[in-house]
């Protein structure tokens, strides 16, 4: 990175002499004697020598300005930085299935499915872990993966914001979701390997059972942090009617023992959001127990510019005190 800069920025205050040196060289114009009448010099006097009297005033200002602006000492400057960090590789998985439907949040007020306000929260959690490794696996009746892990956030952002219900089925496939997880993760070396698994349901699709696939995740020392969505209870869903769309309320079956015993068997927590507050306090706890130690580098290299303004205003003040003294010389 390139940038510009002055050692010594409180210098500049002297260019603050300009405007005085100005206003007390207008005094100093003022006539000494009087004359009745002045209009038969004036009628003398052309337009070309008024412009060419302000030339060695001109030039003293410049030359002023510019060796002022050299003492102030400008800098160029180049500044790398190198991060060395022991960084947490993350995969989110995220649940797509229908239940998502579900209207039990809110956003401005506005009731919205769980997928959406899923969204928004994933979305600050990832801005927050800018030297992280985050991934992306969506799933329901099966599990894919939606994104590698990477440190391009705003692609892994652009891909979240693709993830529709039903995009993967309408059924919960806990456990493929974890095995894919840790299949993106095995082969990592980095600090530590976690998947955020995120549901409002129980597993009943996919051909790994969900403690399986935790057992799996176990040897591979990934933890699996589960988060449980969705209000207690039967859960307003829209639906077609006679009399048109309609919110219906309906049981929605999430199976909390699973995810606890998922979140114990790898060494990780179980959370449950019944609502956007919730959900992101459950991000952000995870956030501070998942942490990335970051030493930053900081490499910069300055080259003096000074001479670009110092040798302009000697040559300038060398010029003023020419034309001052040969042919714009003043009489007194």
């Amino acid at each position: 990175m390139i940038f510009f800069r002055f050692h010594d920025p409180w210098l500049l205050l002297l260019l603050a002499v300009i405007p005085v040196l100005m206003m007390m060289d207008r005094e100093n114009r003022r006539a000494v004697l009087h004359y009745s009448s002045i209009q038969n010099l004036q009628a003398v006097r052309s337009r070309t020598l008024s412009l060419v009297s302000v030339i060695p005033p001109a030039l003293r200002y410049l030359t002023i300005a510019l060796l002022v602006v050299a003492l102030a000492r400008p800098q160029e400057g180049r500044k790398t930085v190198e991060i060395l960090s022991a960084g947490v590789d993350i995969v989110l998985a995220i649940d797509a299935s229908g239940s998502m439907q579900a209207l039990d949040f809110l956003k401005d007020k506005n009731r919205v499915n769980r997928l959406e306000v899923v969204k928004d929260v994933a979305r600050d959690f990832v801005n927050n872990r800018p030297n992280d490794r985050i991934g992306m696996v969506v799933f329901g009746a099966e599990a894919f993966t939606q994104c590698p892990l990477t440190l391009d956030h705003n692609v892994l952002l652009s891909f979240l914001d693709r993830v529709k219900i039903g995009v993967a089925g309408d059924a919960t496939a806990i456990g493929s979701a974890i095995g894919i997880s840790v299949k993106r993760l095995k082969d990592l070396e980095s600090k530590s390997k976690v998947v955020i698994l995120l549901t409002d349901g129980r597993s009943n699709a996919g051909n790994i059972p969900p403690l399986q696939a935790a057992e799996i995740a176990k040897q591979y020392g990934v933890k699996v942090y589960t988060v449980g969505v969705g209000t207690h209870g039967k859960a307003p869903f829209l639906v077609d009617a006679f009399f048109g769309r309609q919110l219906v309320y309906q049981d929605v079956d999430l199976d909390e023992d699973t995810l606890k015993s998922i979140a114990n068997l790898t060494g990780a927590k179980y959370f449950r959001a019944a609502d956007r507050e919730s959900l992101t306090d459950v991000y952000n706890q995870i956030n501070r127990l998942e942490k990335s130690e970051v030493k930053v580098v900081d490499h910069s290299e300055h080259t003096e510019m000074f001479p670009v303004f110092l040798v302009p205003g000697l040559l300038l003040a060398l010029l003023d005190v020419l034309v001052s003294n040969t042919r714009l010389q003043r009489i007194p």
